[in-house]
């Protein structure tokens, strides 16, 4: 990101929403200003502010689904995850796991030393709803993100259910900006990567998901109704590390970087 800068709205303007969740919640009424404003605005090198995760403090926690990409399928079916689904599996991760970019993840809150990676497209849910059809689902979403469903594997397996093995605190880095919906253009081209110390481990096209983004939205939005500023993570490609034969779990230094073109890098050292 070298020449990158940001734009500090906040001198030229009192009245700009303080957090992400209010921006998403008045996006119409600001969008239409956001640009004559930015460039208005002071300018500021990105390498000189900390960059937070896009929504560091969801309201709720964040909805996540499971087996999403037949590869990854077939690449755990040795750990009891069982076969392709025919319907979108939906669990959660807890609010205290948001990590921001060029974050810390700490190993030691994981004692079974079976801490795995798992990079995701993020969805950011804009105009709320219930019943969504998936033909407007995409009117619905705000933008895109990319998280790191860290995960503890043992746990995982412990506890049967999900929760506690991908809600240890901080394992869930996100950003490193959202991608808006009307920008974004036809998601379903963008490439997923990510790396462990710059090896490529993790390498899809977004068009191999089971479910697609308006598919998730659909089904979600039939049981729970989704409001603005919620986060779905969509799924992971094959090459995590517990795929491997025998399993590559992360240790202390370890470098992860989740990747998309359109997004940018997602940027975490294991600690």
């Amino acid at each position: 990101m070298g020449g990158a800068t940001v734009a500090d709205l906040g001198a030229v303007s009192d009245e700009v929403p303080e957090t992400m969740i209010a921006l998403i919640e008045q996006w119409d009424d600001w969008s239409g200003s956001l640009e004559r404003l930015a460039e208005q605005a002071p300018r500021r090198s990105l390498s000189d502010v900390r960059v937070e995760a896009p929504i560091p403090c969801p309201v709720r926690d964040i909805f996540c689904v499971g087996k999403n990409y037949a590869d990854h399928v077939n690449e755990v079916k040795a750990l009891g995850y069982g076969s392709i689904p025919s319907h979108p599996i939906v669990f959660s991760k807890a609010t205290t796991t948001v990590n921001r970019p060029d974050g810390l993840v700490e190993l030691s809150a994981d004692p079974t030393e079976t801490t795995d990676y798992e990079g995701e497209l993020a969805v950011v849910i804009g105009k709320g709803g219930r019943y969504i059809d998936e033909r407007d689902a995409r009117d619905h979403v705000f933008g895109y993100t990319l998280i790191n469903d860290v995960s503890a594997r043992y746990l995982q397996g412990r506890h049967v259910q999900w929760f506690l093995g991908k809600s240890i605190d901080g394992y869930a880095p996100m950003g490193p900006v959202i991608v808006t919906e009307a920008s974004a253009g036809n998601i379903r081209d963008w490439r997923l990567q990510t790396r462990v110390n710059g090896e490529l481990r993790q390498d899809a096209v977004l068009d191999q998901m089971i479910f697609s983004v308006p598919e998730i939205i659909a089904t979600i939005s039939r049981y729970v109704t989704l409001q603005p500023g919620d986060i779905i993570a969509t799924g992971t490609p094959s090459g995590v590390g517990a795929g491997h034969e025998p399993p590559i779990y992360l240790k202390q230094g370890d470098e992860v970087v989740v990747s998309c073109e359109a997004v940018g890098e997602l940027r975490s050292c294991f600690v």
